[in-house]
């Protein structure tokens, strides 16, 4: 009939239609009327027509809330008198968001990387990991500005704005840079030497990075770039050794530490 059911209780009744794209129905769609003290005052789900019917206790101002999967929330204030109110509602859909995380080098899918959305907040909409094609996909994102970082064991970490349509799917392809490692071990006459401090610093005399050795001496830095570095270790007196680094892979850099005239 299009016509919603009467409300059971007593009040004043607040009806309409949940509709979303080109004026469709949206059924099972949730309209919840909520105090402006924030108490929920009643709430209702919509037929196939997309028709819902709630009761306000009174005349006043109240808070129309819908939701529905696959739909953006809705928040409407309505001001209810002594009459029945007749109040359609419009749902906006969400977006999807996919892609592909490819390395630079040589295109080929980069399984396993982690994919995070944020929002401009900062705040997580949504993370992932990559299939085998080095696939991701989002569903029931909401149109606008995000943030997507993509982060892969031997690569450089990525970061890039992305616009999500208002409908449909939007299609992003990440490609990332392998990342250079630097490793090794500190020793000491007696041999590996423990707890020494290491320090990376590039040729602009900029500290890149930071690390303690483990029980065995070894330390390590991962995702560097191809470039010329000073590799500083601590423990005994400081030596300081030139290195370059060339490029994807992994270069070792042993470090002898001894105390003057050992």
């Amino acid at each position: 009939s299009g016509e919603p059911a009467a409300p059971v209780a007593g009040g004043i009744a607040v009806r309409g239609f949940v509709r979303g794209a080109e004026s469709a129905p949206v059924p099972q769609a949730a309209v919840t009327l909520i105090s402006l003290a924030g108490r929920q005052l009643g709430r209702s789900v919509a037929q196939a027509d997309g028709s819902y019917v709630l009761d306000a206790p009174s005349a006043g101002s109240y808070v129309l809330i819908a939701s529905a999967d696959g739909f953006q929330p809705q928040a409407s204030t309505i001001v209810v008198n002594d009459e029945p109110v007749a109040f359609d509602i419009l749902l906006s859909g969400t977006s999807g968001l996919t892609g592909l995380v490819r390395a630079l080098e040589n295109g080929l899918p980069v399984k396993d990387a982690m994919v995070i959305v944020t929002d401009v907040r900062g705040d997580l909409l949504a993370s992932a990991a990559t299939g085998e094609q080095g696939e991701f996909s989002f569903a029931e994102l909401v149109p606008g500005t995000v943030t997507v970082a993509v982060n892969a064991v031997g690569y450089r970490p990525r970061a890039l704005p992305v616009e999500v349509g208002g409908t449909g799917v939007t299609r992003v392809e990440v490609d990332l840079q392998a990342g250079s490692r630097v490793q090794g071990v500190v020793r000491a006459p007696q041999g590996p030497l423990a707890d020494a401090r290491v320090t990376l610093v590039d040729a602009a005399g900029n500290v890149v990075g930071t690390a303690t050795t483990g029980a065995d001496g070894a330390y390590a830095f991962t995702d560097l770039d191809a470039g010329e570095y000073t590799v500083i270790a601590t423990g005994y007196p400081p030596v300081a050794t030139a290195l370059t680094v060339a490029g994807p892979g992994a270069d070792g850099h042993d470090i002898e530490l001894a105390h003057p005239g050992e």
